[in-house]
């Protein structure tokens, strides 16, 4: 089955619900310029009314280490997302683990989709210890995460099935009801992020989109 994880969670009600829809994780922005960015303490209260066994990530953009801990610890998060090349450098240097480092086992660096076109991803044999998964997001403008754009599935689909030889994928970048089976089919993934594929509005999902999303990914899981 395909993991599925439902971005830009701001509230206690599009949590719960995408938990009833099917989602097994949930992501939290901490990133300042971003609409669906959530607050320290709303998640901290969202988390604790969320199943065990649901991962619940945290969004970081170019934070330092040390921020990205302290919130991890403040909130209870399972999982960071990294954003950008200064924080993910800065994590890969790290002797430490990423628990040491980061406050948390599990790392999910993200990487352009449509960079796959020019070059391949070098992934060490230390990066198979640091990370859950890699994620390819589209850009828009210099912006990625939430832009609504899908990168290029078919450019990138043998880069992407290579990778996933070696480390689970996860794809984001415009993804919604109508286009995720196509994207399950092209690019095969562990696991696929959707945000604003599911909103009502920047920050507020619609829960018929976030069925409807679900239902197609696992109907696609189903005849697989």
């Amino acid at each position: 089955m395909t993991w599925v994880k439902i971005c830009g969670i701001t509230n206690l009600e599009d949590a719960l619900q995408s938990v009833e829809a099917g989602a097994d994780a949930l992501g939290f922005v901490f990133y300042a310029k971003s609409p669906r960015k959530a607050g320290v303490e709303t998640t901290r209260e969202i988390i604790r009314e969320l199943p065990g066994d649901i991962e619940k990530v945290g969004v970081f953009v170019d934070h330092e280490p040390e921020q990205v801990r302290e919130i991890v610890l403040q909130t209870g998060l399972t999982t960071v997302q990294l954003h950008g090349k200064q924080l993910l450098d800065r994590v890969w240097s790290e002797k430490l683990s990423v628990e040491q480092s980061l406050g948390v086992r599990k790392m999910i660096p993200v990487i352009p989709g449509d960079s796959l076109k020019d070059r391949g991803v070098l992934i060490s044999e230390g990066a198979h210890d640091k990370v859950f998964a890699l994620l390819f997001d589209s850009q828009s403008n210099g912006n990625m995460g939430g832009t609504g754009a899908t990168f290029d599935w078919r450019g990138t689909r043998a880069m992407v099935q290579v990778i996933s030889l070696k480390i689970p994928v996860i794809v984001a970048g415009g993804l919604n009801a109508l286009n995720v089976a196509e994207a399950i089919r092209l690019l095969q993934p562990f696991g696929v992020d959707v945000s604003s594929g599911v909103e009502a509005r920047p920050g507020k999902k619609d829960p018929a989109k976030v069925h409807a999303f679900i239902q197609a990914l696992r109907g696609t899981n189903r005849s697989a």
